[in-house]
């Protein structure tokens, strides 16, 4: 009896932590690329245990060729071939024979099916199973090799992680479980792949690409978003979220890839930036591709490629509406590792990737990979959308006063307002990274100047960014009047705001001025909201004087504007008596909420029920309505907590206590959310680590 096949064992358990992915299943095969693994095939009794003859064949796809790399045909022999499908025989007995298979390092990541061809007469061909393919950043052949441990344990093992929100100056982190370890979420992150415009084009090129995380980066960025198909979130940036989760409710990915996948891949409502990001992250580490969320702080939102974001502003200070051009609060968006062979040397490493759709990359709304060095550099010409990326972190930004007639006058430009404390999880610990240095030099250095120059050179041979033609607005002012706000305090929501307004004149002649205050709810778009908050006075200053102003804005004119927003702009704009010349300054200020807070009660252990407590005392005078709790946490929870809290009045605690019974062991985060109606989500989180049961 020749070669015959009976049953096969993959050894899913020793496999699989061999592979990293013990944390998805022990149940079926889930393998990196260029990596060897074990198959035992038990023969039929009499079954003749000689391989020479027998051939295993690796397919992906609906449509495998071995042209396009999606097939593979390769005989039992020797000590793997790099570049190639091989493997070689372990151990052999009458009754079994034990096998290494070696997928090559550039094999497309994806569901295969593996198969048996014995010649016998006519060639049989026989299945033997199926396992996912993923990339390999343990692999020194594959290009997201990623050589250091503690690197690899964060940006592609850790399930959870922080994302940064807030203003430049005022920024906190809050908790995300990335889950990218539970059994289904792979199949959700394949499943992304399969449903995209360019498999339904053409599945058999699309998935010979899935070899290139460059390619299956530029996919996913453009699936997180659902502008241009059938992606995951729909974005919303109006504060008004009608048959969906607002942005700021959700802690996690999992019920998010879930809800869209059984909802037959209909957009889940509502996502914003860090959302989008986080989502991102998720499916890049599932994939295997090292994967990290970034926020950059006063981010530019350039429309029209000219790397200048231009503001307008009203004689009274109010922010108009004039330029498409923004600066949001924050922007969230990721970097993935990976090698770009596609490039000139010098590009490898970490690669923006923004899935938040807003600008069209090559009519498609995506964005990346950027190589951060290119960013640095200033090297508009390298793709992907170096440009739009370089903007967000070293636009320079004008301000301009429009006059009651219409006339434009400039108020002040800088090169040091965009782009700011741009922030990551630090690897291994809790702690806040700045990589700030990483995209841009020293803020007013020739250096940084220098590639600022470059990029407007290399970006369509722009030399000249500065508004002309007809209404091109008139010069600046002397700058003899100088304006500056600083708060008393940190604002926290239910207080009055109290600032300090500094006038300076540098001028040899005393000035009487005309000063504008305003306040305006900031969404984290960077749109302000209509004023909340005004304040006009006339001051005379002398020849060479300073003086102070301390103004209070009351918790009663901007509290209703907090509902759905956590930044109030403060903008002061003085007007020179008898003459034309204006001069402003403006403050972003985060508004803090009342604190909520996480207390672990025992010791988490494997399947054994520990407690956590979660307190949150309402510190406004106002009684909150409406109230709802949230917990969730991967590994600790199945299902999110949800605990309705009808009132809490003024100067109240609750306090609440939540049985967890931990299905994971090792390190795992709880979030908890707490929403009412004066104010939106306050998150807090927890990090515990779940030992073993001995």
């Amino acid at each position: 009896m020749t070669f015959a096949v009976s049953s096969t064992d993959f050894h899913y358990e020793a496999n699989n932590k061999a592979h990293h992915t013990s944390e998805i299943t022990g149940q079926r095969l889930i393998l990196r690329r260029g990596q060897a693994f074990t198959i035992t095939l038990n023969l039929h009794r009499g079954s003749q245990p000689e391989v020479d003859k027998v051939q295993l064949i690796a397919e992906t796809g609906p449509s495998p060729s071995e042209a396009s790399g999606t097939r593979a045909v390769f005989r039992v022999s020797g000590p793997p071939v790099r570049s190639s499908w091989s493997a070689a025989v372990q151990n052999s007995s009458s009754s079994s024979v034990t096998l290494s298979v070696t997928s090559p390092a550039n094999a497309s990541i994806g569901k295969y099916s593996l198969k048996i061809q014995v010649a016998k007469g006519t060639p049989q061909i026989s299945a033997l199973g199926e396992f996912i393919l993923l990339f390999n950043p343990w692999c020194a052949d594959d290009s997201v090799h990623m050589q250091k441990d503690n690197e690899k344990q964060e940006y592609v093992m850790n399930e959870h992680g922080l994302l940064y929100r807030g203003c430049a100056e005022s920024f906190s982190p809050s908790g995300w479980n990335f889950a990218q370890f539970e059994e289904d979420i792979v199949d959700i992150c394949l499943k992304l792949l399969d449903v995209s415009p360019d498999y339904s084009k053409n599945p058999g090129l699309d998935c010979s690409r899935r070899s290139d995380p460059t390619y299956v980066g530029r996919v996913v960025s453009a699936m997180v978003n659902c502008n241009d198909d059938r992606g995951i979130l729909l974005g919303r940036w109006d504060n008004d979220y009608p048959g969906g989760t607002p942005p700021t409710r959700w802690t996690g990915s999992v019920e998010i890839l879930r809800q869209w996948s059984i909802n037959g891949c209909r957009p889940v409502k509502y996502g914003q930036c860090w959302v989008y990001a986080a989502v991102m992250c998720t499916v890049m580490r599932c994939l295997g591709i090292p994967t990290r969320v970034i926020t950059n702080f006063d981010s530019a939102h350039d429309t029209d490629g000219n790397l200048t974001i231009d503001e307008y502003y009203s004689i009274s200070g109010q922010e108009l509406k004039l330029s498409s051009d923004s600066i949001w609060n924050f922007h969230v968006w990721v970097e993935s590792w990976m090698a770009r062979s596609d490039l000139p040397a010098g590009y490898d490493g970490w690669q923006v990737l923004d899935p938040t759709p807003q600008e069209k990359s090559e009519g498609v709304y995506c964005c990346g990979p950027a190589p951060v060095k290119a960013i640095l550099e200033g090297d508009t010409d390298i793709k992907h959308d170096v440009p739009f990326v370089f903007a967000e972190v070293n636009a320079d930004k004008v301000r301009w006063v429009v006059g009651s007639d219409g006339s434009k006058q400039k108020s002040s430009s800088s090169t040091r307002l965009v782009g700011s404390n741009i922030s990551t999880k630090a690897v291994g610990t809790y702690a806040r990274e700045d990589v700030t240095h990483l995209y841009k030099y020293p803020e007013g250095s020739k250096t940084e100047r220098d590639a600022f120059a470059r990029a407007v050179r290399k970006r369509n041979g722009i030399s000249d960014v500065t508004p002309n033609g007809p209404d091109a607005p008139k010069p600046p002012a002397s700058g003899v009047i100088e304006l500056s706000i600083k708060l008393q305090k940190t604002p926290v929501n239910g207080e009055d705001i109290t600032f300090y307004l500094r006038i300076v004149n540098r001028n040899q002649s005393s000035k009487n001025l005309s000063i504008t205050t305003i306040a305006q709810a900031l969404r984290h778009n960077g749109r302000p909201e209509d004023p909340c908050w005004k304040n006009t006075q006339t001051i005379k200053i002398g020849a060479n004087g300073e003086t102070k102003v301390t103004l209070l804005v009351p918790y009663s004119k901007y509290g209703a504007s907090m509902i759905k927003n956590d930044i109030v702009k403060l903008t002061a704009v003085a007007n020179e008596e008898g003459s034309n010349e204006m001069h402003m300054t403006e403050k972003d200020v985060l508004v803090t909420n009342p604190t909520l807070s996480i207390e672990v009660k025992g010791t988490p252990v494997l399947y054994q029920e520990f407690k956590a407590e979660i307190t949150f005392t309402n510190t406004l005078s106002e009684t909150l309505r409406n109230c709802l709790l949230t917990l969730s946490g991967t590994g600790l929870i199945r299902t999110k907590y949800e605990i309705p809290i009808r009132t809490l009045g003024p100067n109240r605690l609750v306090r609440v206590t939540i049985p967890l019974t931990p299905t994971k062991p090792g390190s795992r985060m709880l979030t908890a959310d707490f929403d009412c109606n004066l104010f939106r989500d306050v998150k807090a989180y927890k990090t515990v680590e779940v030992k073993r049961a001995y």
